[in-house]
């Protein structure tokens, strides 16, 4: 389906953007182009629906250079259906909100996404058909998860920030970085008898006892337990961490590789067993897991600044680098407020956490869904 065309008479080439493109075109520009993050590839597209039954639009730009011979791309990957070469790609998800109405996000429940293209003329035709597939379904908002600022006349949220920490060659490189209170917390629960385990889907039902436990201890309604089966099923490098007391989990995490860096997007512990630190070994093992496997970043996932989770993943010596948010907004639209610990959810927060936790397990995914 086509879009619209921009005519750029400059260089005699013809930009079109369109919801027409296949996998593997979608996924050899993501491969090469330096922005792309893992959410990027197109494997997040079917988790998208298949979970959270969300409608999905994957919007690929194409340059046909009249007269022109190759590929114009320089990110080196080849050409596309007919003659014309993609030239940049936008992932976006559709909501139909009872909570917060008609909106789009690129993308929603992970940290990254939003546009990659060859240039500003490819990237602001993206932009342009992103608000016209908006418009199309009575949308107010259209979210893009950039990781700098790329269109300066959108307005902008700047109120997360990414904590990333670089990764030496080795764990003991790693381990001297670390202060002594941080390396005695972890010494701490390796003598507690605590057990720390490194896999994948077998790990998921320790991975899911915790992490469900602490979202309604938190006030949060819970992500569905297929959405993880999906995650290490079927995106790739994908790994699942547990520590165990007494053979039962107390505290969880998944982490996701991608590149050079790994994420860890998800991690909870239980908070009566705190005092022994099991969320300390947790984050070393998944840091000496990550050093093993030769990566040389580990991303602690978006927090908002000199909030508790900051301050924990700040003593790590992560660095923070901040996120910008930019929108599209229908005429008239104001930023939209989706976050469950704004202060107008703080009754919904409290009630929650007085659930059984058979309730909110079996309520939360119903409800998160429509939260980005």
């Amino acid at each position: 389906m086509s879009l619209g065309q921009d005519q750029l008479t400059d260089d005699d080439s013809t930009l079109e953007v369109s919801s027409t493109v296949t996998p593997a075109e979608w996924d050899a520009y993501v491969a090469a182009h330096p922005d792309a993050s893992g959410y990027h590839q197109w494997c997040w597209r079917g988790l998208f629906e298949r979970v959270f039954g969300h409608e999905t639009i994957y919007l690929a730009a194409r340059r046909d250079r009249r007269g022109a011979e190759g590929p114009p791309s320089p990110h080196g990957f080849g050409e596309a259906s007919g003659s014309a070469n993609v030239v940049g790609v936008l992932p976006l998800v559709s909501f139909r909100s009872l909570f917060f109405g008609k909106f789009l996000v690129s993308l929603p429940f992970v940290n990254y996404g939003g546009v990659i293209a060859d240039d500003d003329h490819a990237a602001r035709a993206l932009v342009d058909a992103a608000g016209i597939e908006a418009a199309r379904r009575g949308a107010a908002s259209v979210e893009l998860r950039h990781t700098r600022r790329m269109f300066p006349d959108l307005p902008v949220k700047q109120h997360k920030v990414a904590m990333t920490l670089a990764l030496p060659a080795d764990e003991e490189t790693a381990w001297k970085g670390f202060d002594n209170k941080l390396r005695n917390q972890i010494r701490k629960a390796e003598k507690s008898n605590l057990e720390a385990r490194v896999g994948g889907l077998e790990l998921l039902d320790d991975f899911y006892t915790v992490f469900a436990r602490n979202m309604r201890d938190l006030g949060t309604p819970v992500y569905s337990r297929r959405l993880f089966e999906q995650v290490l099923e079927s995106i790739p490098d994908a790994r699942a961490y547990s520590v165990r007391m007494d053979g039962s989990p107390v505290a969880a995490g998944i982490t996701i590789g991608y590149r050079t860096a790994v994420e860890n997007p998800w991690a909870s512990s239980l908070r009566e067993h705190r005092a022994l630190n099991p969320n300390m070994l947790l984050y070393w093992t998944m840091l000496r897991d990550s050093i093993g496997r030769g990566y040389r970043v580990f991303d602690f996932g978006r927090s908002t600044p000199n909030e508790g989770t900051y301050q924990f993943k700040k003593q790590w010596g992560a660095q923070e680098s901040p996120f910008f948010w930019e929108y599209i907004l229908k005429d008239g639209a104001t930023l939209p407020d989706h976050n469950p610990k704004s202060t107008k959810f703080s009754m919904a927060v409290s009630a929650w956490q007085k659930l059984p936790l058979g309730i909110a397990n079996a309520l939360g995914p119903r409800i998160v869904r429509s939260i980005p």
